[in-house]
């Protein structure tokens, strides 16, 4: 049984469960074991052997995963994150959670993702960590820059919460080099409900994050059930993944190949009908290597009455994302960045979820067409 939840293009995006989860998540209430169990470590390992890597590090939230990974990798006061000003706030957020402050650069507008150039021309004195956002699932190739960031030991922290299960070259996110973070929250391309990981690097980083999630204590949770002390050696949050959490992702796990070809054939629908519509320009997330997790376009006039009308005919249009330099809270670090506050005005993001039917996305292109057709003969 697939258990659903409202069809069709009012929605943005809507969580897809599919049988199991529910059998799963009883199971693990009748454990009594809600904080990390054996459940959690189980789809660590499902994970870590779905990416093709040799361990996984769940945590609470892709929030968390972020923070856990900056910190692992020694960002601390006095650091400059670079990171594209495009991009949801907790990523932003993640890095001041570190005492680092962010140094904000630009996008590529055809992809919304930052480009090798604009990474070294952001380098400074304090520059501790480079992170790149997978925008929609698209992969980040930071190749050409890795030589000048090597030699100056800056890290690349990859903030790719859109991106489970897209690929860089011929294998998987996660499984490039780089210390990746996922989000498994309720409508990313996996699903724990709620839910992050990282990818460490080493064996030495994954002991550092799995420290960090888990309030510094050394021994793992079975190990401090059979014995009457611990040890807590430094610095730690309370950023576990719930063994509730795990459950779900587990099955979700054992249906990803679905939701991979069902999210890339709704991509490819979408770029079928968009194509002719004037003054729209479709985001491009590399789509025979990513498993998209947005479909965003570039509406090139008039983007506020194109979504006040969408909206008004019942159409899930959204706007991801806000430039973040431009926001209040992040004022101090406020750089110009043309390109992202143009793209800003433009971005739309089109209803894009596993109930979607080919006719939803016929219906969501027509829309827009006859929305950008009435505001051309006024």
């Amino acid at each position: 049984m697939i258990l659903t939840a409202p069809a069709g293009a009012a929605h943005n995006a809507r969580p897809y469960l599919y049988g199991g989860a529910e059998a799963a998540l009883a199971e693990a209430l009748r454990s009594g074991q809600y904080n990390h169990s054996a459940v959690t470590d189980e789809f660590e390992n499902a994970a870590a052997a779905f990416l093709g890597v040799p361990d996984t590090v769940a945590v609470a939230s892709g929030t968390a995963a972020l923070h856990v990974a900056l910190l692992a990798a020694g960002v601390g006061p006095g650091h400059e994150v670079i990171v594209p000003s495009f991009t949801f706030c907790a990523t932003v957020q993640a890095v001041l959670a570190t005492g680092a402050r962010p140094r904000f650069i630009e996008i590529n507008p055809a992809t919304l993702c930052v480009e090798p150039a604009e990474v070294l021309d952001a380098l400074t004195p304090h520059t501790r960590a480079v992170l790149p956002v997978l925008y929609g699932g698209r992969a980040v190739d930071l190749t050409a820059a890795r030589p000048a960031l090597d030699e100056h030991g800056v890290t690349v922290v990859e903030d790719a919460a859109h991106a489970f299960g897209s690929y860089e070259g011929t294998r998987r996110v996660g499984a490039t080099g780089a210390l990746t973070c996922f989000s498994f929250g309720p409508i990313k391309n996996l699903t724990c409900g709620q839910g992050g990981m990282v990818v460490p690097r080493t064996p030495l980083e994954a002991d550092t994050c799995r420290r960090l999630r888990g309030l510094g204590i050394v021994e793992s949770a079975a190990w401090r059930a059979e014995a009457t002390t611990y040890t807590v050696d430094g610095f730690g949050m309370r950023v576990q993944m719930s063994s509730l959490n795990a459950a779900i992702g587990l099955v979700q796990l054992q249906h990803f190949a679905e939701a991979e070809a069902k999210r890339r054939d709704l991509w490819r629908a979408y770029a079928a009908a968009l194509d002719g519509i004037h003054d729209v320009a479709l985001v491009d997330v590399d789509v025979d290597r990513s498993v998209p997790h947005l479909c965003a376009v570039r509406v090139l006039r008039d983007r506020e009455r194109v979504f006040r009308t969408l909206r008004e005919h019942g159409i899930g249009v959204g706007t991801h994302y806000p430039p973040n330099h431009t926001q209040p809270a992040f004022a101090e670090w406020h750089r110009p960045l043309p390109v992202t506050e143009r793209v800003g005005q433009q971005a739309m993001t089109l209803p894009f979820h596993q109930h979607l039917t080919e006719a939803d996305v016929d219906r969501v292109a027509g829309e827009l067409r006859r929305a950008l057709t009435a505001g051309a003969v006024r």
